[in-house]
């Protein structure tokens, strides 16, 4: 199934503008969320076909959220994308085994993020 709808999960509201532009200026469909707590309120409302996921958020952080919902039977095979200013290999590493299918360092290029998205169509 093609990716066209994305959750974009980040606290920054500059980086949700951003981010939320450049996603759809390409065409995507983009819904947004500041908190983990507000993740979880989106994906009940609808299921994205993709999450893009900040790691550093108040409350629970992106590794936590990111394991919630991998490992919840209703959104599996939901891709998430951990999208983050965290650039050690030991949080790639960490972000993955929590369940993310891939992992970009921030500032994002735009080129990268795209073909990361992309290959989940």
């Amino acid at each position: 199934m093609p990716v066209h709808d994305i959750l974009l999960v980040d606290d920054s509201k500059t980086e949700l503008h951003v981010l939320s532009e450049m996603l759809r200026r390409e065409g995507f469909q983009v819904r947004t969320a500041e908190s983990g707590e507000e993740a979880l309120k989106r994906l009940a409302e609808a299921k994205p076909d993709l999450i893009l996921m900040d790691v550093v958020m108040p409350g629970q952080n992106g590794f936590q959220l990111t394991r919630t919902i991998t490992r919840d039977p209703r959104y599996a095979g939901l891709p998430v994308i951990m999208c983050t200013s965290k650039n050690q290999e030991t949080d790639r590493v960490w972000g993955l085994r929590q369940g993310a299918k891939d992992y970009v360092v921030k500032p994002v290029k735009a080129d990268e993020l795209l073909a990361k998205i992309r290959q989940f169509d």
